[in-house]
């Protein structure tokens, strides 16, 4: 099974339910905990482990300079806007360009060829038994985050039991992670902004076929807000964490809930018991 805990936004709590979804279930089994919010992962702080780093590349244009004749076919093929061509020089901005190789195939000149650059990393580490953490990094001023998030993806394919920490939002990183999963947890928070957010992650996952339920963080039991929608959607709600400061405390310095309050592993269990059951794959 490959398990997507995701938001609508930001701060919600995905990636508490994910860390402590993944420490309660590796007693059991082990698992795969693939961080894929790869512009700020964070998992690393619930895990803290030596590391194996490998690189994820990219491919690039290397122009030749004595063969190019600005003609501008390249910069006009772009539709990033990686390439600029002037009268007597052009201009290519690395961070912008999606390596598709186009600009390699119109250059008239063949003055284009690809190379590889490096546009970030993926880690790996054991921090606990059972836990094998992966976690994609996309380095400062990149754009090419769901690049980023497939190499994370790849490395945890064919593993029993992926539990992957979504990026944020609805956006191309968060298709990339989603598409091809087998079930999908949204944790939001009974807000204006949790509920709107929520409709369109939701969306998302209905268009992508992904089994989807929701988990309400931060619920002062009132919550109807979220359960209307829920209801209308038919979303089912598998799990509902209350505000509560000893959860707050423990989550912001890095500790896991089920290792700090330990009645609530049971919580969790019976969370992966019916995103199981929603999904038809355990």
């Amino acid at each position: 099974m490959r398990l997507v805990v995701a938001s609508g936004k930001g701060g919600t709590g995905k990636t508490l339910v994910a860390a402590n979804l993944a420490a309660v279930l590796s007693g059991e089994r082990e698992v795969v905990l693939a961080d894929c919010d790869v512009e700020e992962p964070n998992l690393h702080l619930f895990f803290p482990s030596d590391e194996k780093i490998l690189p994820v590349m990219t491919d690039v244009p290397a122009f030749d300079h004595s063969r190019c004749t600005h003609c501008g076919k390249c910069a006009d093929f772009c539709q990033y806007g990686a390439i600029a061509v002037l009268k007597d020089r052009f201009m290519f901005f690395p961070e912008m360009c999606h390596g598709c190789g186009g600009c390699k195939l119109v250059c008239p000149e063949g003055a284009i060829t690809m190379e590889k650059r490096r546009i970030g990393h993926v880690a790996f580490s054991t921090p606990r038994r059972g836990v094998v953490l992966i976690t994609g990094v996309l380095n400062e001023r990149e754009i090419m985050s769901p690049h980023v998030i497939r190499e994370t993806l790849n490395y945890a394919s064919g593993h029993p039991l992926v539990i992957c920490d979504a990026p944020p939002g609805m956006a191309c990183p968060v298709v990339e992670t989603l598409e091809g999963a087998d079930a999908c947890i949204f944790v939001t928070e009974p807000t204006p902004f949790g509920l709107h957010d929520l409709s369109l992650a939701a969306g998302v996952a209905e268009v992508l076929g992904v089994p989807s339920g929701v988990v309400i963080n931060r619920s002062l039991g009132e919550d109807r807000i979220i359960l209307d929608l829920c209801r209308s959607r038919s979303l089912p709600v598998l799990m509902t964490i209350p505000f509560n400061r000893g959860i707050a405390e423990a989550a912001n310095s890095g500790q896991l809930v089920t290792d700090k309050m330990p009645g609530m592993k049971g919580q969790f269990i019976e969370l992966f018991k019916k995103i199981c059951d929603l999904s038809g794959v355990s």
